[in-house]
Formats: C-alpha cells, structure tokens, sequence
C-alpha cells in the first residue's frame, strides 16, 4: 500500500520537543511526527503566495482534522511485524517523505542542499536519485541543477525499510480511562521518527493493544528502558506534565556505571548545553541550562557500580552527561563513554578539544545508521548507494528457511543475546506463544528493484546495540506512584558487563 502525502506540518511539533510542548498520536501530522531536530520551525504559518503548484491547501487542511484523534488506521495498517532472532521486524513498504523548503535552503542547488544536509551517502549517490525523479518539487519532477524556492514542497517516494527492535512485549503496569503506564523494553523509540514508524512504542500499542490517541506526558531515550506514562486524555496528560515541570515528582533511575562509584552520595548541578542540534550530541557548559542530578551508589561488583540517580530537572540526556563529567560514564554508553571526547572521556568537561572538532570526529567515528543523532526522514532511495548488493534482506530469509529445521526452538533465538536482554523476552510465556503466528512469511516480503535498501548486505544489529544501562525506576507524585521492576543488569550479584 502505497502510504499518502500530506503536506503540512503543525508548527513547534518535531521530535526533539522534549520539554517544551506536548506532541501527541492523535495531534501530530505524519510530517510533524518524523520531523528532525533540524527542522525546528519559527511558529510562523507559513503561506504559499500563487503556488506553483496544483495544490488546494484547504482541503490538505480539511482532511487533517477530519482525521483527529489519531493518524488513520490505514497508517497501521501500512505493514506488518514479525519476529525472528529475537528482533521484532517490520515487512518494507511504500511510503512518501515530504518537507517544505527550509529558509536555509533557499536559493541553493537541489543537490547541494541534499549533500549537505544529509550525509548518509555521496554526492554522486544523491545526484543518481534526483536524476531517477524519485524526488519531486512541487509534484513535478525536477534535476539536481533545480535552484530551491521559499514554500517549495519537496516529497520523495521510497519503499521503506525500519530498523529492528528487540522482540519483546510491552508490560502494561497501570491503565485507566485517563492514564497509561507502561515498561518500556531497550531500543524501541517512543514515538515515529528516523529509521522508526511501526517499530516504535506508539505504533506497537495501537496495532497490538489496541491503545490509541495517546499523549505523551515525558520521553525516554530508544535505548532506555522503564516507566513510561501516556495520558488517555488531553486534560490528563496536562495534568501530569505540569507536575513534572513543576517539579512536583520525584523520578527514580537505576544505572551501572564504570569503576567504583564513591560511598557518599553526589549531587551534579553543572549547567548542560546542546553541543550539536543535528547530531543530538550534549555535553556541561557554561553557558548551558541550569540542572541538578543526585546520586546514589547501591552496589559495586568489584568492576561497576550500580547508581540510583534522581533527576530533579530534566534535560536532553542529563543523567548520562552528568555521569560523563563525574567520570564514571554508563557502562555500555555508546555516545558518552567513548574516546571520541578524549582520552578523558570529557571528565570534568569537554577539555581536550574544541566543540566542533568533537563534532567532526564524532561524524567520522561513528554511523549515524547507529546512534548518532536522528536520521534524518528525507533520504532518497538510492540504487546502487553501496559497494556490494549482495545477500539482500529476501535472499537472507530464503537461505535460512531452506535450512531451517522443523525442531528449531524459539529460546535458540535468543541464545546469542546476553542475560541482559533476554530477561525482556523470555519471561512472556503467552507473548512468545504468540510469536509462532508472526514468524517471517516470504509472501509478505515485497521487494522493489529499485529499491537500495533491498539490494544491501543485510545485517541484523548487534546485541550490545539494542540497550543501555539506564533504567527509569520510578515516578512518584503527590499522591500517586507507579514502579517498575528492576533490570537484570542491576542486579547486586551481576557479573556480566
């Protein structure tokens, strides 16, 4: 099914709206919910003055509110799961990607702006997709050389392809007419954006528990398990929200972190600045937001300690930031604790170098395909993009069903992930009986020949990328509290790093 082009984004919604609005399922617009960082827009409607363009705006405005609360069960109905290697795994699709001209972006070459912006892939990949006319400016089909206009419409067709998540079930801890708490399991982003639609908590909800027109009251990172509360109500969610900005609730996190944390309790109230909007990278700064962590160590295995760690504001990545200038970093932390800051890890602060060659090392180091910043949602399908189109996605499944045995366990699924993980998926007897309805079926696998995504190696993500050891505990009010279980990672006895 081809997925439908809508036009207008709500303005102040994008996905990095951590603290500062309350973007919603049934609020947000297709292009609202997958905007990027990046595409923070001044709260200015924007009008087309004599569009170039066949484009009647009132009714694109029309049909958007006559589908509120809620995004359209055709939204889910786009594809579906299934669950091998003990991932949860989505069939590809098509979908259509649109955005308006950015005011950075005017007057620019169509290609330069792709280039710059986007640096997934070459130049030259990029020209090869503007020139197959898989992207288009204001619905007619344009060249590289297209010199870019305010209130251009710029939309790109693709046969999409999401990132894996873990494949486990979502523990429902409380709901009610007005509220929903939840423990959110590692890796499974909370709303659509990115590499993520259907494998995100939102889309999971709607389509398996039937939970929709929900808003959300606070954010948890993808790779950050725990406590996780929507409100089923408008009044509800503003509610709550306004206790958390009024710091009005206590929040409870449990980390593990490098070395022997001190016996005596801390309290880090270092400012924390935005180091990179784009790449969605933090870091203490003097001229950054006012903040205050506590902590607490509970344990110490002789390698790490686990952390008790009670945020009283809440900042973009405050814990992990605050642990990284302490110097004790989240164990596995694949952002923070790296040497990309300096042999210091940015103990005490960034020291050993300057903020944008951070940046750049940071670009260089890393795969933004992995964790680093949001990637963006306007990326063309290119054929070709890679050096090998070998074993690709199909080619993949066809191999390992000939193979397969009838007596393959499901635990033999998940005997390559550590304890960690599989303390997620393997304690749901009736969720994992369920699985055997949802395994991969090659007749629902489309695949589309000019689709680069299904020409790649494919690749399944490593285990040790699918979590981190930062867990939301506890949310507690003034007379309400809701609690999750402890991790297996947390664990006083836990050997395992």
């Amino acid at each position: 099914m081809v997925g439908s082009i809508w036009l207008l984004r709500l303005p102040n919604l994008t996905c990095r709206s951590y603290h500062r609005s309350t973007p919603t399922l049934s609020s947000m617009s297709k292009a609202a919910c997958l905007a990027t960082p990046d595409e923070v827009t001044s709260g200015v409607k924007r009008k087309a003055e004599n569009p170039p363009y066949d484009i009647d705006v009132k009714k694109i405005k029309q049909g958007r509110k006559e589908l509120r609360p809620g995004f359209g069960e055709d939204k889910f109905d786009e594809t579906e799961y299934y669950f091998e290697h003990g991932l949860r795994k989505v069939y590809p699709y098509n979908f259509t990607y649109t955005t308006f001209c950015k005011g950075r972006w005017v007057g620019h070459l169509l290609l330069d702006v792709f280039s710059r912006e986007f640096r997934a892939l070459s130049k030259d990949a990029y020209k090869r997709a503007l020139e197959s006319g898989k992207v288009t400016v204001n619905s007619t089909v344009v060249g590289p050389d297209y010199r870019l206009k305010d209130n251009d419409l710029l939309a790109n067709s693709i046969h999409r392809h999401e990132v894996p998540v873990i494949g486990a079930p979502i523990k429902v801890i409380h709901k009610c007419d007005d509220l929903l708490v939840i423990d959110k399991p590692p890796s499974i982003p909370v709303h659509p954006c990115g590499r993520y639609r259907h494998n995100s908590v939102l889309f999971i909800l709607a389509k398996e528990h039937d939970l929709k027109s929900l808003h959300t009251i606070h954010r948890l990172d993808r790779l950050t398990s725990g406590l996780l509360m929507f409100g089923r109500s408008l009044d509800k969610a503003r509610a709550m929200e306004s206790q958390i900005k009024g710091r009005q609730v206590q929040k409870e996190y449990l980390c593990r972190v490098e070395g022997n944390f001190p016996d005596e309790p801390i309290t880090c109230s270092e400012p924390i600045e935005v180091i990179s909007h784009k790449i969605g990278v933090c870091g203490v700064g003097k001229y950054g937001k006012e903040c205050c962590t506590e902590f607490r160590k509970l344990s110490y295995n002789g390698k790490s300690s686990v952390v008790l760690c009670k945020p009283q504001t809440g900042r973009m990545h405050q814990i992990r930031v605050h642990l990284q200038y302490l110097g004790f970093p989240i164990v596995n932390d694949p952002l923070y604790n790296d040497t990309v800051f300096g042999l210091g890890k940015a103990k005490g602060g960034l020291t050993e170098k300057t903020k944008e060659q951070l940046i750049e090392d940071m670009l260089k180091a890393h795969s933004i395909d992995k964790w680093l910043g949001p990637e963006s949602d306007f990326l063309p399908d290119v054929c070709g993009a890679t050096d090998s189109c070998s074993n690709s996605v199909k080619e993949v499944h066809e191999e390992e069903t000939a193979s397969k045995s009838d007596t393959d366990a499901p635990s033999s699924e998940t005997s390559h992930f550590p304890a960690s993980l599989r303390h997620y998926i393997e304690t749901d007897k009736l969720f994992n009986a369920a699985l055997e309805n949802q395994r991969y079926n090659q007749q629902k696998y489309v695949s589309d020949e000019d689709c680069s995504e299904c020409k790649r190696p494919y690749k399944d993500p490593r285990p040790e990328d699918l979590l981190l050891y930062l867990h939301c505990l506890r949310y507690k009010g003034k007379d309400w509290e809701y609690e999750t279980t402890w991790p297996a990672w947390a664990r006083e006895d836990w050997t395992v790093d």
